[in-house]
C-alpha cells in the first residue's frame, strides 16, 4: 500500500485571496455609494459593543475555566463532581437559551438575592430593570463559554508530563509553586491554539446578544434593515464586519501557533 504523499510547503491561500477579493468589493461600494457608508457609520457604533461584550466574557470565561479544570484534577471527590455536573450541563443547553434563562429567571434571582443581602447591610433595593440587559448578556455567555475553556484548560494541564510534577516535588515545591513555575508555563503551550479557537468562535456567538435588544453590530442591523428595507445592502455590511473581525483573529492566531512550533523545534 502506497503511503499518501506529503508536501512540506504550505498551499497557497486561494480561499484568503477570494475573501479579499469579495471584501475588495464591498469595500469598494461602501466608498463609492452613499447608502453603504450610511449602514456602515451606524453599525460602527455597535462594533465597539461588540468587542466589549466579546473581550470581557471571554476573559471571566477563561478564569473561571481554569478554576473548574484545576476542581476537576482536585483530589476532593466532591469538587470533581460538581465541576463535571457544571460542564456537562452548561454544555448541554444551546446558547440562545442560556442567554434567555440568565437575561429573564436568573437576573431576577440575583436581584432578589441582592435585596435581601442588602436588608441586612442597609442598602437600598434595586428593581431588575436596573440590571443593565449588557452585563446579563456577558454574564450567559461567560457560564457557556467556560465550560467549553475548561475542557481546554483540562487537556493542556494533563498533557504535562507526570515525572515533571513529581521532580518539583521532589524539590521541594508546593502545589501552587508547582502548578504556577512547572505545570502552566508547559501547558499554555497546548492551551493556546484551541483557546484563540473559542476566542473567534465567541467573536461570532457574541451576536446571539441582539436577542436581548443589545445594540451590538447584528442588532444595529436590524434597526438599520426595519428601517429602511435594504436587507442585501445592510447585511452584507454586516457579514463583512464580522468576517473581517474573524478572520483577522485567525489569521493572527495560526501565526502565533507557526510561532509556538517553530520554538518547540529550536529547543
Amino acid at each position: 500500500m502506497m503511503a499518501a504523499p506529503t508536501n512540506d510547503k504550505e498551499d497557497f491561500p486561494w480561499w484568503l485571496a477570494a475573501v479579499v477579493l469579495i471584501g475588495l468589493y464591498f469595500g469598494w461600494n461602501v466608498v463609492t455609494d452613499d447608502l453603504y457608508l450610511q449602514v456602515l457609520t451606524t453599525l460602527s457604533k455597535g462594533i465597539q459593543t461588540t468587542i466589549f461584550v466579546t473581550i470581557v466574557s471571554f476573559t471571566l470565561a477563561s478564569l473561571l475555566g481554569l478554576l473548574l479544570a484545576v476542581g476537576a484534577g482536585s483530589k476532593w471527590l466532591v469538587i470533581r463532581q460538581v465541576t463535571r455536573f457544571y460542564v456537562e450541563v452548561v454544555r448541554g443547553v444551546p446558547i440562545i437559551v442560556l442567554l434567555l434563562y440568565v437575561a429573564f429567571a436568573m437576573a431576577p434571582a440575583l436581584v432578589e438575592f441582592r435585596n435581601w443581602a442588602g436588608d441586612f447591610l442597609g442598602l437600598d433595593p434595586i428593581r431588575t430593570r436596573q440590571f443593565p440587559l449588557i452585563w446579563r448578556a456577558i454574564i450567559a455567555l461567560m457560564v457557556a463559554y467556560s465550560a467549553f475553556i475548561s475542557e481546554v484548560f483540562r487537556a493542556g494541564l494533563q498533557s504535562v508530563d507526570e515525572g515533571q510534577i513529581e521532580a518539583a516535588q521532589a524539590l521541594g515545591l508546593n502545589r501552587w509553586q508547582t502548578f504556577r513555575l512547572v505545570i502552566f508555563p508547559q501547558a499554555i503551550r497546548t492551551i493556546m491554539p484551541p483557546l484563540g479557537n473559542d476566542f473567534v468562535a465567541l467573536v461570532k456567538d457574541s451576536s446571539l446578544v441582539s436577542v436581548l435588544g443589545v445594540l451590538d453590530v447584528t442588532q444595529l442591523g436590524k434597526v438599520i434593515a426595519a428601517g429602511n428595507f435594504r436587507y442585501f445592502e445592510t447585511y452584507n455590511v454586516v457579514a463583512l464586519i464580522y468576517l473581517t473581525m474573524t478572520i483577522g483573529l485567525s489569521l493572527l492566531l495560526r501565526r502565533f501557533e507557526r510561532h509556538l512550533r517553530d520554538k518547540e523545534k529550536v529547543e
